[in-house]
């Protein structure tokens, strides 16, 4: 079992240190990606009403002020917490409530305490308690996502990280199940800063929208963000602030709090638009984006800096397909066991950037550069080929051999 980072993408925490006594409104003004990022115009349409966002975390505290009502409904699978899942457990405990305060605080009244981007929104706690509890760090994963899918999550959020490129196959059919039921599933980059140099998965897996840092100049966050070829968007991930079991507020930066704005983003775009496929909410998002640097979509920002005004309000195409990857057609490829293998089902890597229909791969798959070529076409020639040659070399032998004694006599 590879070990999945316990602390998750943040931790340890980047200046996670309890706000200096102020007037609550002040909290509300620390909030600077409400307006600079569009949140607060796109509640003129939504304030995420009807969505329900999965919070697979360390557990959320619904009894602080800024989330009562926000928490639905919830379990453990850790095997340590609680059965509604609101108990804190892992080695960053209040992990999981800051994460869900940015998603879905209510505030404390009108203009006081944490508003999250999508206030009116569901949320669903899945406690886990990785590298700890009675259950194995993997399988919790895949057993939360399969639940969040089963109890009506429209998103899932995932503030964490393996710190590798690669996953356990339990959680192919884990996620392939989210996908397959139309749910969006959203994973922080990972750290610099804490030693994630890139991203890992979840974020790695195709189809999941993968969630950059910034400061709040909107430039890379050096230390607190990993950078990837599946970065879908990059949001605020410095001086940002939430809500800790007990109600103090606190300031915090890295990728794990970069996603929840993402996920929320994702349940204000599902609120506002509730016949959208996942497919279509992820387009939204990613199409929308403001572009920053290049290439678009590239390593450090994906397709850009999200615009939640523009996401709920734009005019954008349908899509037939995630933008962010197929993952039934990766397990496909490159997962040797859910393939019988043959001489019509082995692949290799091409060399050239092309797949053999002169494609690419699909967007935010992590796959060799350039597709695969098939070996049916030439595995069978070649077999005779080297049976021919090995032919030739043994009569070879036999004719030195025969010449050889012959000049002895």
């Amino acid at each position: 079992m590879l070990l999945v980072v316990g602390a998750l993408a943040a931790a340890p925490l980047a200046a996670t240190a309890p706000a200096a006594p102020a007037r609550a409104d002040s909290i509300r003004d620390a909030e600077y990606w409400l307006s600079d990022y569009g949140y607060r115009a796109a509640w003129d349409v939504t304030e995420g009403e009807g969505a329900t966002v999965a919070v697979i975390d360390t557990g959320v505290d619904g009894s602080v002020p800024e989330l009562r009502d926000a928490v639905v409904d919830g379990t453990d699978v850790s095997g340590i917490g609680s059965p509604d899942g609101q108990k804190p457990v892992g080695t960053s405990p209040e992990h999981g409530t800051m994460v869900a305060s940015l998603i879905a605080g209510r505030g404390t009244g009108f203009g006081d305490g944490v508003l999250g981007v999508a206030p009116k929104a569901s949320l669903l706690s899945i406690s886990v308690a990785l590298g700890e509890g009675s259950v194995d760090s993997d399988e919790q994963i895949a057993e939360a996502v399969r639940w969040a899918v089963d109890h009506g999550a429209d998103v899932i959020n995932m503030s964490l990280t393996r710190n590798s490129l690669d996953w356990p196959e339990s959680w192919d059919e884990a996620f392939s199940y989210a996908f397959d039921n139309d749910v969006v599933v959203v994973a922080a980059a990972g750290n610099r800063g804490s030693g994630t140099t890139e991203v890992g998965a979840p974020a790695t897996i195709p189809g999941v929208v993968a969630v950059a840092g910034v400061d709040k100049q909107g430039e890379a966050s050096f230390d607190a963000s990993s950078q990837g070829i599946t970065i879908a968007v990059a949001a605020p991930s410095e001086q940002l602030v939430g809500v800790i079991p007990g109600g103090t507020h606190v300031i915090w930066d890295g990728t794990s709090a970069a996603a929840p704005l993402v996920s929320g983003l994702a349940a204000l775009v599902k609120s506002a638009h509730p016949e959208l496929s996942a497919d279509d909410v992820i387009n939204r998002i990613v199409a929308t984006a403001v572009p920053k640097g290049e290439p678009v979509p590239g390593p450090i920002y994906g397709y850009g800096l999200v615009d939640a005004e523009a996401a709920v309000s734009a005019s954008v195409a349908p899509v037939a397909a995630n933008p962010m990857g197929d993952l039934d057609a990766w397990i496909a490829t490159y997962r040797p066991s859910s393939a019988k293998t043959s001489l019509d089902t082995l692949t290799i890597p091409a060399p050239d950037g092309r797949d053999t229909e002169g494609g690419s791969p699909g967007a935010g798959a992590i796959e060799p550069a350039g597709g695969v070529y098939t070996l049916s076409h030439w595995a069978v020639p070649l077999g005779l080929l080297l049976g021919f040659l090995m032919l030739m070399a043994a009569f070879a032998l036999g004719a030195v051999s025969h010449f050889r004694g012959v000049l002895r006599k």
